[in-house]
């Protein structure tokens, strides 16, 4: 885990060395000025001595000032390696993201990735912080003050090393019993950064049913689940205080007695115990530092351990080491294709798929809710692998190619149309950052997007709101198509990408593909046959296995669910006509 996050430090290396580095030397001129008092009272206070009260009081000021210079450099370069970490952690977990294949995503959800990317970066981050300064401090402190308390008394000293390991016990039983209380805390997060993703986005949904209050009540719950483990986890970590506040005092105490018993019997001087009391204070304060870097390590190691999950995760879509980059044709085959999305051949989602799909044709898709349509074409560009059998475009296997070459020549239009904030013409680039507006007009023209777009007062430049909101769903139907043809692909799909346009404007679409794509392989699947009347082949799909493959007037001979869909869609139109 340490190896996999340490990658991410790169161009901030030197200010992470130099951190402790300096935090180092600010340590040894703290403990040091101790040291120089005592002597400034025995030999300059006592004595009355102007001379040495006046140079020492010069050294004293000197490492004064070098200790908050030292100080002031290590915050800057530590504030600068921290931000510099988590900024490249961010950008890594981003990047491996973007290579997730569809069976990598559906492993962590949405929400998750979300939190690891804020709330679990931010905790590694301020983790990260305290390790290249306060870690380095508290134990600089801790061991340069103990020598030096040697070096004054050693009989003294050494009740600092009766007090250290009865705290060090007491700080790793906090530890080992928070850890997992935290651990528990930031799964929460996930679900309470899921609930709160799902309200915002289906907030029409719920106030349309006036579902607030349950709605708020979800909240509420894991909110309250949130709240019960952290305050568990807090008043755990919550001892360490009035520990460390007993083992200072205990120490104190024990020093001003046996160190004023030594006074009285001229074995130490007023400014030695002055010293013991200040060096105590330093070493019992290093120490409090110290359990404060455990707490934060402690709740930051749950996050860190999320954080490695996202970056070792593995894409389980890769390249051939000779993969082909150029994608003849849009000739589609289906060889002996099962598949199943948790790789279990009892959990087939699709079986015994067969299919063979020549450059050019356009080809219907039709079935049932849950018969695999959507997962089928889903196989095309590799958004999924089969689970046996093979799929091939061009006459070459999908696996043998360059998955960003095959993706690029197959474009699909999916259920859930997604458009992004931006203009218009922003959102359509997506499909060709290069194009002009002569080929987006001519895309959108095709996708009978144009004529709508042009009541727009903006025009091409109106802005889209996040998501899409406001325009309508066939609106945002037609554009996403536009988006798609901009790629110019050998192949296009469309998965129920025409539901809420009317007939007419779904008719005029297909004519479009027709006349101005027709070396374009198209799928389209729908569920009005009309959608689908024309087109070359039409395959029929039932719980994930062919039920029939023909032409309009075959099927309807031949194929008793394309018979039956048919009939109770025409039923309907002749009744709506009376």
């Amino acid at each position: 885990m340490i190896r996999t996050l340490a990658k991410c430090i790169r161009e901030n290396k030197k200010a992470t060395i130099l951190t402790p580095i300096l935090v180092s030397i600010e340590a040894i001129l703290d403990v040091l000025i101790p040291f120089l008092m005592a002597f400034l009272i025995d030999n300059g206070i006592n004595k009355s001595d102007t001379k040495v009260i006046i140079i020492f009081g010069i050294i004293l000021a000197i490492c004064a000032i070098l200790s908050l210079f030292f100080g002031v450099l290590s915050g800057k370069y530590a504030a600068k390696a921290s931000t510099g970490f988590a900024k490249n952690l961010r950008k890594d977990m981003f990047y491996n993201v973007q290579n997730f294949s569809f069976s990598n995503i559906d492993k962590f959800s949405t929400a998750s990735i979300i939190t690891r990317h804020t709330t679990d970066i931010m905790n590694v981050q301020m983790a990260f912080q305290m390790i290249i300064r306060v870690a380095v401090r508290a134990p600089s402190m801790l061991i340069f003050s103990l020598i030096m308390a040697f070096v004054v008394n050693v009989k003294l000293a050494l009740i600092f090393l009766v007090a250290i390991p009865f705290l060090g016990i007491g700080l790793y039983l906090i530890a080992t019993k928070a850890h997992p209380i935290f651990e528990k805390v930031f799964r929460t997060y996930d679900k309470l950064n899921s609930v709160v993703e799902e309200n915002v986005k289906g907030i029409r949904v719920v106030k349309s049913f006036v579902t607030e209050d349950k709605e708020i009540n979800k909240f509420y719950g894991i909110s309250g689940e949130i709240y019960k483990d952290f305050s568990k986890a807090e008043r755990i970590v919550a001892l360490n205080n009035p520990l460390m506040q007993f083992s200072v005092n205990i120490v104190i105490i024990l020093i001003s007695l046996f160190g004023g018993m030594a006074i009285v019997h001229n074995n130490l001087t007023t400014g030695e115990l002055t010293s013991l009391i200040t060096y105590a204070m330093q070493i019992l304060t290093s120490l409090m530092m110290l359990s404060m870097v455990l707490v934060t390590i402690m709740i930051s190691r749950a996050s860190a351990e999320r954080i490695v999950e996202i970056l070792q995760e593995k894409s389980d879509l890769q390249n051939n080491e000779k993969a082909i980059k150029e994608v003849p044709n849009g000739s589609i085959k289906f060889e002996d294709v099962n598949f199943s999305y948790v790789n279990d051949e009892n959990k087939y989602c699709l079986k015994n798929i067969n299919i063979d799909i020549k450059s050019g044709e356009t080809i219907g898709i039709i079935g049932g809710t849950g018969s695999s349509k959507s997962t089928l074409v889903q196989l095309i560009p590799r958004l999924y692998d089969v689970t046996t059998g093979a799929v091939s475009v061009g006459g070459i296997n999908v696996k043998d190619y360059d998955i960003k070459s095959l993706r690029n020549q197959v474009a699909m239009v999916l259920q859930k149309n997604v458009l992004f904030s931006g203009t218009i013409k922003e959102n359509l680039r997506w499909g060709n950052e290069k194009a002009t507006n002569e080929e987006i007009i001519n895309a959108c023209k095709q996708a009978q997007a144009d004529e709508f777009i042009n009541n727009f007062p903006d025009k091409y430049d109106t802005y889209i709101e996040e998501g899409g909101t406001n325009v309508s769903g066939g609106q945002k139907q037609r554009l996403c198509i536009a988006r798609a043809l901009l790629k110019k692909p050998k192949i296009l799909i469309l998965d129920d990408s025409t539901s809420a346009v009317d007939t007419k404007t779904d008719s005029l679409i297909r004519k479009a593909f027709k006349e101005d794509i027709p070396n374009v392989t198209k799928l389209i699947i729908a569920q009005r046959i009309s959608s689908v009347e024309d087109a070359d082949k039409i395959i029929v799909l039932e719980n994930g296995e062919i039920n029939g493959i023909g032409t309009h007037e075959e099927l309807l001979k031949n194929n008793t669910i394309y018979n039956e869909v048919y009939t109770s869609q025409t039923k309907g139109g002749k009744e709506d006509e009376k």
